[in-house]
């Protein structure tokens, strides 16, 4: 599991996350909402190690993420990570972008790691793209090769900042359904989205940020249908 624990986060002066508490469970998913710059994705950062921290915990089964002694790249191919941009290499295609971790983090042979990149591209509805570069792909598709890549290495969680956020409405459907998928084979996700439908169909809970605080936290049925914060409910009322 994932645990958090009087999580402070600064940049500078600015106070961003102020004593988080959170735990997520294994095959649990967790969805993030929040104005921008409430923390959302600063959490995930923290999580993954790519931010340093200034006062808590972040462990991940049992391994203290920002202790000195932490192996951080051993750490996250246990986390994949899905940006906001999908940031494919443009000179590889789409088999080859994806077998490029299995190979060179992993250590599996060419075929291996081709194998393993055909079955995960295949898995998220990219079977026939195996020989496409990433600038024939539409966005839709770019960002579900990033969640390809990040599948590669059979990671125990997927982390996703808001993965839809740079896409053309009409391709945000594919890009969801596959997180829908990985949601229901029973993977360990905390999803940042502004995705309100997402967030109350597919989660097992809903955090809410707001102001780098964790104001409230539920089932989907609570957050949306019966929220306790005052600051929860004005916040669902703009965006729906």
């Amino acid at each position: 599991m994932i645990e958090i624990s009087g999580l402070h986060k600064y940049f500078g002066t600015l106070h961003v996350l102020r004593g988080i508490d959170l735990t997520v469970q294994k095959g649990e998913v967790l969805s993030v909402i929040g104005a921008s710059g409430s923390g959302k994705s600063t959490l995930l950062y923290c999580i993954n190690g790519l931010e340093p921290i200034q006062k808590g915990r972040v462990v991940v089964d049992g391994t203290d993420v920002h202790a000195k002694q932490t192996d951080l790249n051993t750490l996250r191919q246990r986390m994949g990570m899905v940006f906001q941009q999908w940031n494919s290499f443009p000179h590889l295609t789409a088999l080859e972008n994806v077998a490029l971790a299995p190979r060179i983090v992993k250590k599996k042979s060419q075929s291996e790691a081709r194998e393993i990149a055909k079955r995960q591209l295949e898995h998220v509805g990219l079977g026939d793209k195996l020989k496409a570069y990433p600038s024939a792909l539409s966005g839709g598709q770019q960002q579900r090769l990033a969640i390809a890549r990040a599948l590669a290495m059979d990671p125990q969680y997927m982390l996703f900042d808001e993965a839809t956020s740079a896409l053309d409405p009409e391709l945000v459907g594919e890009v969801l359904d596959t997180m829908r998928i990985l949601a229901e084979e029973g993977m360990t996700m905390i999803c940042v989205t502004h995705e309100m439908g997402f967030a109350r169909d597919v989660s097992d809970r809903v955090a809410y940020f707001h102001d780098g605080l964790l104001e409230e936290i539920g089932p989907p049925e609570q957050i949306f249908g019966a929220a306790e914060s005052e600051q929860t409910r004005k916040f669902l009322a703009k965006v729906r």
